[in-house]
């Protein structure tokens, strides 16, 4: 498969992580240890909510660096919302400049419905996309 044929759908991560809000840091790490993720998504609150996300990054950032203590900080406090997302039929060299030009390093993937289907990384395209022929 050439890459220019290569989509988004053929590279992310279906088994990405999911979590509340209100949930505390501390939650977010066990999560994130039994799913070996680097991110979480945050759930929406309602249907008329957006996503976020929250990064290992988020929490060595505004947590540790910080000297808080994880279990009595929320998710909500640290992520980031709204989150930029991609369609799972966009190639993956558009997806690698829409990451370029915002300054990502990874994305939920979500379907016309709004339905969150897994999780895009730079790592997943380079090391899964391009020159899968390889």
């Amino acid at each position: 498969m050439s890459n220019e044929m290569v989509r988004v759908r053929d590279v992310m991560r279906a088994d990405m992580g999911m979590v509340d809000g209100m949930a505390t840091v501390q939650d977010a790490i066990h999560l994130m240890r039994e799913t070996d993720a680097r991110c979480l998504i945050v759930n929406k609150r309602d249907e008329t909510d957006e996503y976020g996300i929250l990064l290992v990054s988020d929490i060595a950032r505004k947590v540790l660096a910080q000297n808080l203590s994880p279990e009595r900080i929320n998710v909500y406090e640290i992520m980031a919302k709204p989150v930029i997302s991609v369609h799972p039929s966009m190639r993956i060299h558009h997806c690698a400049q829409l990451f370029d030009r915002f300054n990502l390093s990874r994305a939920p993937v979500i379907d016309d419905g709004g339905k969150v289907l897994g999780i895009v990384s730079y790592s997943h395209l380079v090391l899964s996309g391009l020159c899968q022929d390889v």
